[in-house]
């Protein structure tokens, strides 16, 4: 038996000695993992440009050809510029801007989303064709008609006109989580209607528990676009006190003499929260988009 043992395992070794080290497949993933890492370079090195500016002088800023590693760390810009920019102030209201738009994009766009996907009603396809088809509508066109109306409501130069659209649902959001709730077993709603649960109550406690990935993709979704809202701020906001980061940052710009370095110490401020929100719901976030392409 031990010269047969041996034989096989010779065989063995003289099969993997035969099998080629770059095959196919390995080509295949090596030129993936290179479009990937292209594409990754294409987002992270203008953040780390913005990183290393904010931390350089006015001098090595402009040097030619660029100097990425600063000769001495200027971290005097952070504090230099949230001492003479109203950071905190601009901070707080982005933040109220921003959690405000959060909760009402979860909370409408979920109870929308939820009447187009589990409940049987007339003309209720047709109704979600034309909530689809508002997405081919820029917020250029609709700018002025909302400033009309927001005006004679007499909202303008208040937060209500950058908060309360999110209340009355967004047609991309609405499209994510009816397609997520869709896939939600029916059997769970019939039995949940058996014991006597209303339509409410099947939302709230079967449905929303169940629906965390897609719920925390809104989220994401909803801060960035909050945090980084430029154009609503500049059109509704009229008084200096209730400017956001972003309306901040374009006043300083505007100046005669912007000093660019205590402008991306601010930017990277305003930078890192979105990175640190991604990061730290990344693992549900990617749940949510591959269980909305899956289900339908």
């Amino acid at each position: 038996m031990r010269p047969s043992t041996s034989v096989a395992s010779e065989n063995n070794l003289a099969v993997k000695r035969k099998k080629p080290f770059v095959s196919v497949q390995n080509i295949e993933t090596g030129f993936v993992y290179i479009i990937l890492i292209i594409f990754a370079a294409m987002y992270i090195i203008p953040f780390l440009w913005l990183l290393s500016g904010s931390l350089k002088t006015s001098s090595e800023l402009f040097t030619h050809p660029p100097i990425w590693i600063p000769k001495q760390l200027q971290w005097s810009n952070f504090t230099t510029a949230f001492s003479e920019f109203p950071f905190l102030l601009y901070l707080k209201n982005t933040l109220i801007i921003t959690f405000s738009t959060i909760i009402g994009a979860v909370f409408s766009n979920s109870l929308i989303a939820y009447g187009f996907s589990r409940i049987e009603w007339k003309f209720r396809d047709g109704v979600f064709i034309l909530v689809l088809a508002t997405l081919m509508l820029p917020f250029q066109v609709t700018m002025i008609p909302l400033f009309v109306l927001f005006k004679n409501f007499g909202w303008i130069g208040t937060y209500l006109p950058l908060i309360v659209p999110a209340f009355f649902g967004n047609p991309f959001f609405i499209f994510l989580l009816r397609q997520f709730f869709i896939g939600i077993p029916k059997e769970l709603s019939e039995s949940a209607k058996i014991d006597g649960a209303s339509e409410f109550t099947i939302y709230w406690k079967i449905i929303m528990p169940l629906s965390k990935p897609i719920l925390t993709t809104v989220v994401i979704f909803a801060f960035i676009g909050a945090w980084g809202d430029f154009i609503g701020p500049l059109i509704f906001l009229s008084d200096n006190k209730l400017y956001t980061l972003s309306l901040g940052i374009q006043q300083i710009m505007s100046e005669n003499d912007p000093r660019w370095t205590l402008l991306m110490a601010v930017g990277v401020a305003m930078t890192l929260p979105v990175i640190i929100v991604f990061f730290v719901m990344q693992k549900y976030f990617i749940q949510g988009i591959t269980f909305t392409g899956t289900k339908g």
